[in-house]
């Protein structure tokens, strides 16, 4: 077995990624030159982990992910203990795998040489190549009618740097788009919508293109003397209680795996499956796009390193992750998870007022594990939070750059494009995110329900109208289980086990809380829409499948929806009772704002997963005081 691997969930290691890739080349030349996009570990599934004994020699295969010399995608699926290639498959271009970087820098390069695209900055009095800036952007959706059906593709957008340190994003060259044919190697078309004016304004983000920085705030520190409350053994954290493993996948960015709390089974596997940024503006720069991040881009692959007192602030433990890179080597992601504790206020007080003023209060204290990722001009973070009372929350904190063009008033409408400066505006725009939650509560099958509160009519036992009461519905099929929020109606979904009972006679059961997030505006018909069926709603429920794991297919560049969630659930299978799996959309609808530019202050969005009945009372109500002895509160 490889070095430093202890469980069959342990992340791969660069000795296990190296073999892998050398057992493909052995038993197949031709991927000498083939463009790697990733390398996954094939987890192993609840019944298998449950009867794994630490005597045995453990499990490790792999997939390799990537495009071929011919363009065209494959999978591998490698033996690591045997050492052998166990199949080699082709993916449907249709459906294909996500971008290589092979496949970005030769889309900026082939858009760099293009006689027609030189030509258009010309027109726009631009000559020094070496400033320009290209974004390149999936190609699926809206299929260029040059692409031939089949064929990998992606889209161009351009800027203009005035200097290499020049935020290019600031001076949009408007309306000029390449489309490039990855399959054949060439622009097919440069699509000029005409010239408008590049903006002049500069808009550097980093501490030297400021005029000047305010005085830092007051030093915070934050220590813990008799040091941290968790521990770490291979990837599993535990702490007060709680118990997981953690991992980076090269689709979902970080993943938690095997939750519990007080060896109570919570969760088997809960990760991003997809998301999407649908566009809502009719510019030519921006009506086109709807990107699938993990799914086109690999969001595990781009996560960053991250740094102690700027991402992460306190008393850290970091996990390393190794990635595949499109050449065939291995790259170590230093510091790809960040663990450790904070302070969170108050997790209960009371003062009784009738014994003179006499009060007790306890202080709340959460365990975060983050990951955060850059995709293009976007910066996402994946924050876990484990609380004291039995809380999990996810919350997706968004930063980074918005989409950008300049201002035109024949171009850009009310309502759809927001001026964020005299020569800029940036387009109404969704990010949307799925969540696929495999559960395990209390270790066994699980049963999905809804719970609405609902006005009592007024009656003889409600005369002035004041009642009301929460309904429960049991959701049994997957169509019942396509739901979205109701804040009217406090909506909540509960997962509940049927086979524990509490001390109350009820099943033990875990609440879903979103909070007031959007769906996909997009109409259901549109390419974004067919393409992001997972998006439709808030709330998907489905029996276990292995290969049911990405809400929008697990390949999607130049898809059209294939292997979705509106494909998954098309036979309404049964989920009354079952190895139940949640799918969980959420999101942000970002109407632009100037105080997003040039850098958009962080905007959060997620869930709570919330104890119901999963303990007898108050499992913090054993926490010690920690008010010093002076303190006026916790005195007898």
């Amino acid at each position: 077995m490889q070095e430093n691997n202890k469980h069959p969930l342990d992340m791969l290691n660069r000795s296990e990624i190296e073999s892998a890739v050398t057992i493909l080349k052995k038993d197949n030349p031709k991927h000498e030159n083939s463009s790697f996009s990733y390398i996954v570990l094939e987890e192993p599934e609840k019944a298998t982990l449950r009867s794994l004994s630490l005597t045995e020699e453990l499990e490790r295969r792999v997939k390799i992910v990537g495009v071929d010399e011919n363009s065209e995608g494959f999978e591998a699926e490698i033996d690591l203990v045997e050492k052998k290639l166990l199949d080699l498959s082709k993916i449907s271009n249709d459906a294909g795998p996500t971008y290589t970087l092979t496949e970005i820098y030769s889309a900026i390069q082939l858009t760099l040489e293009d006689s027609d695209y030189q030509k258009a900055l010309e027109k726009r009095g631009i000559t020094d190549l070496s400033l320009i800036h290209i974004d390149p952007w999936p190609g699926g959706g809206f299929v260029n009618k040059n692409i031939k059906k089949g064929n990998r593709a992606l889209k161009a957008i351009s800027f203009l740097k005035d200097s290499p340190k020049d935020n290019a994003y600031a001076r949009p060259i408007q309306g000029l788009i390449a489309h490039i044919d990855l399959t054949e190697k060439k622009v097919v078309e440069i699509e000029d919508h005409g010239l408008v004016d590049v903006p002049k304004t500069h808009a550097r983000y980093d501490a030297d293109g400021q005029e000047n920085l305010r005085d830092n705030p007051k030093e915070i520190s934050i220590t813990q003397p008799e040091g941290t409350g968790f521990s770490v053994q291979g990837n599993q954290v535990s702490w007060e209680g709680w118990k997981t493993r953690v991992s980076i996948d090269p689709i979902e960015g970080l993943v938690l795996h095997e939750l519990s709390l007080n060896d109570r089974p919570i969760f088997f596997r809960a990760g991003m499956s997809d998301m999407v940024v649908p566009y809502g503006s009719s510019d030519p720069m921006h009506s086109w796009k709807a990107v699938h991040d993990g799914t086109e881009f690999a969001f595990g692959t781009m996560a960053n390193s991250l740094t102690l007192g700027c991402d992460c602030l306190g008393e850290i433990y970091y996990f390393d992750t190794h990635k595949l890179t499109f050449d065939g080597s291995v790259e170590t992601i230093e510091n790809a998870i960040c663990l450790h504790e904070e302070d969170f206020g108050i997790q209960w007080k009371h003062t009784d007022a009738t014994m003179m003023g006499y009060n007790e209060v306890r202080r709340s204290r959460r365990l975060v594990i983050s990951s955060l990722s850059t995709i293009g001009n976007y910066d996402y973070g994946i924050f876990w939070y484990l609380y004291l009372d039995g809380t999990v929350q996810l919350e997706i904190k968004l930063t980074g750059i918005i989409g950008i063009s300049a201002y035109h008033q024949d171009i850009h409408k009310q309502g759809q494009d927001f001026k964020i400066t005299d020569e800029l505006a940036s387009p109404i725009h969704q990010h949307l995110f799925n969540m696929r939650i495999d559960w395990d509560l209390d270790g066994g099958a699980n049963q999905l329900f809804e719970t609405n509160v609902e006005a009592l009519p007024i009656g003889e036992e409600n005369p002035h109208g004041t009642q009301f009461k929460a309904v429960a519905t049991h959701l049994t099929k997957e169509g019942d289980a396509k739901r979205d929020i109701s804040p009217e109606k406090s909506r909540t979904w509960k997962i509940i086990n049927p086979n524990k009972l509490n001390k109350i006679g009820a099943p033990t059961a875990y609440k879903v809380l979103l909070g007031n997030t959007p769906t996909l505006l997009s109409h259901s018909d549109s390419p974004a829409g067919k393409r992001a069926s997972f998006a439709k709603h808030n709330l998907w429920g489905t029996p276990f499948k292995s290969e049911e794991r990405s809400g929008g297919g697990r390949h999607t560049v130049m898809h059209s929806g294939e292997g979705g969630l509106d494909e998954m659930t098309a036979s309404d299978r049964d989920i009354s009772e079952c190895d139940l799996v949640t799918w969980h959309t959420f999101g942000v609808t970002h109407v632009p704002r100037p105080e997003d530019w040039p850098v958009m202050p962080v905007e959060y969005c997620g869930f709570h997963l919330i104890p119901v009945g999963f303990f007898d009372q108050n499992p913090t109500i054993n926490l010690p005081p920690s008010c010093s002895k002076k303190s006026k509160s916790n005195k007898s």
